[in-house]
């Protein structure tokens, strides 16, 4: 099968992604994957959220947010409060640093990655957590740099993709019109080390069997694993050599 936009069925959209595009950021990156494009900034700060006081850990948190014309239509500005779709993803991008974090190296830091939408073609969620990894990465390497951390906290990298049911047949990386369209729609977070942070996953117009989803984590791992390579791409450009699992694990 060849999609509308030409891809085979587990083929990723084009993705490149642009570290410290944000020179007074202490780490930023542009990740762009098709059409879908999103800026992803971290913001390093010596204070910590009222429950993490006095734990002698770090803390990582993330806000997400989509510009009015980054859709079809115009997207409302949320000046009255976060809706539930913005809260949860911020949440997913936050516990997916995490999960790769050693929040007791950060120092009693907050680390707060802004993810904003430029281009909305599906997989804005996912694009994010990619991005903000490459963004958050240049700011642990900047404090290493400065002697502010002792070591680094960052165990591995971390990625996403999503995956879905399209007539019948299992695609990677949903562009819009493919999300829309898709009968189970699928959002995966992965580890280097092959763990998974969190996986989503709905049956839209039905559900889905064991064996759809199976196909669908086999494709995302196969796809995030590329990904992966993007990213270690784009911190070597900025000089940047993150830890791999085996130097995590040692």
């Amino acid at each position: 099968m060849i999609r509308s936009d030409g891809r085979r069925p587990n083929e990723l959209r084009p993705t490149t992604i642009v570290p410290g595009y944000l020179p007074h950021a202490e780490g930023s990156a542009l990740i762009d994957m098709g059409e879908t494009r999103v800026l992803c900034a971290v913001t390093v700060e010596d204070r910590l959220p009222r429950f993490a006081i006095g734990s002698g850990s770090g803390w990582i948190t993330a806000e997400y947010g989509m510009l009015p014309r980054s859709t079809h239509t115009r997207t409302a500005r949320e000046t009255s409060g976060r809706s539930g779709r913005t809260a949860e993803i911020q949440r997913l991008i936050g516990r997916s640093l995490r999960s790769v974090t050693k929040l007791d190296l950060l120092g009693e830091r907050t680390f707060t990655v802004d993810c904003d939408v430029l281009k909305a073609d599906g997989g804005t969620r996912t694009a994010s957590i990619t991005g903000a990894y490459v963004a958050f990465g240049q700011a642990v390497h900047k404090l290493m740099q400065a002697e502010k951390l002792r070591a680094s906290p960052l165990r591995y990298a971390v990625a996403a993709i999503s995956a879905g049911i399209v007539d019948g047949m299992a695609l990677l990386d949903l562009n819009y019109d493919e999300d829309f369209r898709a009968a189970a729609d699928f959002n995966m977070v992965m580890t280097e080390a092959g763990e998974f942070p969190e996986v989503q996953g709905t049956g839209e117009s039905h559900p889905f069997t064991r064996a759809e989803m199976n196909q669908l984590l086999d494709l995302s791992e196969a796809g995030i694993g590329r990904l992966f390579h993007i990213q270690k791409s784009a911190l070597a450009e900025a000089g940047i050599a993150l830890p791999s699992p085996v130097a995590a694990k040692t």
